[in-house]
C-alpha cells in the first residue's frame, strides 16, 4: 500500500511535465504557423493569381482577359484553360523599350532617393540615440507623427509648397534670395523631395534601433587611445549600425521602386516610372495580362535580391559561430 501511495504523487508531476511540453510545442508551432499563413494568404495566393493573369490574353469581357478558369467545369475544364496559357506577354515586354526604360528609371530614382534618405535620416537617428533617455520617447513620437495624417494629404501639401506661387518661392523671394520663382514642380527634384519626406521614418527607426543599442564605451575607449572623432565614427559607429542601414535602405528602396502617387502628383505626366506604367495598363488600356506580367517581373526584381541577401547573411552568421 505504501508503494502504491508513494508512486501516485510521483506520476502527477510527470503528467504535468508531459502536458507542459505538449502545450509549449503547440504554442511554438502556432507562432511559426501564423506568419506562414499570413504570407500564404496575402502574398503567395495573390501572386499566383497575378501570374496566371499574366499568362492570359486580353479580351473584351469582364474580367478583361481569357481564359478564365471555372472550377465548376471540373478537372477537364481546368486542363483546357491551362493549355491556353502562354508567355506571349513576357515576350512583348522584351520587344517594347517602354517597359525596360520604366524599370531602369524606377530603380535609378528609388536608388537616388534611398541614398538621400540615408543622408538625411542618419544624423537624425544619431542625434536621437545620443539624446537624454527622458527625451527619446518624445523624439520618436515626432518621427512617427506624420503617419497620423493621410499620405495623400501630405503629398498634396507639398504641391502647395513647391509650385511656382507656393510657400517656398514666396519665402525665397521675400528674403531676396531669388528674383523669379524656381521651377520645382513636375521635375525629378520634386519627386526626390516627396519620396525622402514620405519614407524618412522608415529609415530613421531602424537606424535609431541599431544606434541606441550600441555600447558607448567603445567610442570612449577609441578616444582614450587617440582616435579622432571622425575616425571613431567610421571605424566603430558606422560598422555597428550597418544592420540598421541595410534595413532602412530596403524599407525605403522597395516601396519607392513601385511608387505611383508621388511621381504622378509631384513629377507630372512625363515621369516614367513602373508604377505609372502599371496604372496605365490596368485602368487606361485595360490590358490586365500585360500589366500582370509587368507586376510579376517587378516583384521578382525586388524579392530575389532580398532572398539572396538573407541567404548570405545566414551563411555569414553560421560561419561566425
Amino acid at each position: 500500500m505504501a508503494n502504491v501511495s508513494a508512486s501516485a504523487p510521483a506520476a502527477a508531476p510527470a503528467e504535468k511535465s508531459l502536458l507542459s511540453r505538449v502545450v509549449s510545442g503547440f504554442t511554438g508551432r502556432l507562432v511559426i504557423l501564423v506568419p506562414y499563413a499570413w504570407l500564404l494568404f496575402f502574398f503567395l495566393i495573390p501572386f499566383v493569381i497575378v501570374f496566371k493573369i499574366s499568362l492570359s490574353q486580353t479580351a473584351i469581357s469582364m474580367p478583361p482577359y481569357a481564359p478564365v478558369m471555372d472550377l465548376g467545369e471540373g478537372f477537364s475544364g481546368l486542363m483546357a484553360a491551362l493549355k491556353e496559357l502562354s508567355f506571349e506577354n513576357y515576350l512583348w515586354l522584351t520587344e517594347d523599350p517602354l517597359y525596360f526604360n520604366a524599370y531602369i528609371s524606377s530603380v535609378v530614382i528609388a536608388g537616388i532617393s534611398t541614398v538621400l534618405t540615408l543622408l538625411v535620416g542618419y544624423p537624425i537617428a544619431y542625434g536621437m540615440a545620443r539624446a537624454p533617455a527622458s527625451l527619446r520617447p518624445t523624439l520618436l513620437m515626432l518621427v512617427i507623427l506624420p503617419f497620423w495624417t493621410s499620405f495623400l494629404i501630405r503629398v498634396y501639401a507639398w504641391i502647395g509648397i513647391l509650385k511656382p506661387e507656393g510657400l517656398l518661392n514666396q519665402f525665397l523671394m521675400g528674403i531676396g534670395l531669388i528674383s523669379s520663382p524656381l521651377v520645382i514642380m513636375n521635375t525629378y527634384t520634386a519627386i526626390f523631395i516627396g519620396i525622402v519626406y514620405s519614407y524618412l521614418p522608415f529609415m530613421v527607426l531602424p537606424l535609431y534601433s541599431s544606434l541606441e543599442k550600441m555600447d558607448n564605451s567603445l567610442i570612449e575607449a577609441a578616444q582614450d587611445l587617440g582616435c579622432p572623432p571622425i575616425s571613431a565614427f567610421w571605424k566603430i559607429t558606422f560598422p555597428l549600425s550597418l544592420p540598421g542601414v541595410i534595413a532602412g535602405c530596403l524599407l525605403v528602396f522597395i516601396p519607392a521602386v513601385g511608387e505611383f502617387v508621388i511621381p504622378d502628383l509631384l513629377g507630372g505626366s512625363q515621369t516614367l516610372m513602373i508604377g505609372r506604367t502599371l496604372w496605365n495598363e490596368f485602368f487606361a488600356n485595360r490590358d490586365w495580362p500585360v500589366a500582370s506580367a509587368v507586376a510579376t517581373i517587378l516583384l521578382l526584381v525586388l524579392v530575389v535580391p532580398i532572398v539572396l541577401f538573407q541567404h548570405a547573411q545566414a551563411r555569414a552568421q553560421e560561419q561566425d559561430r
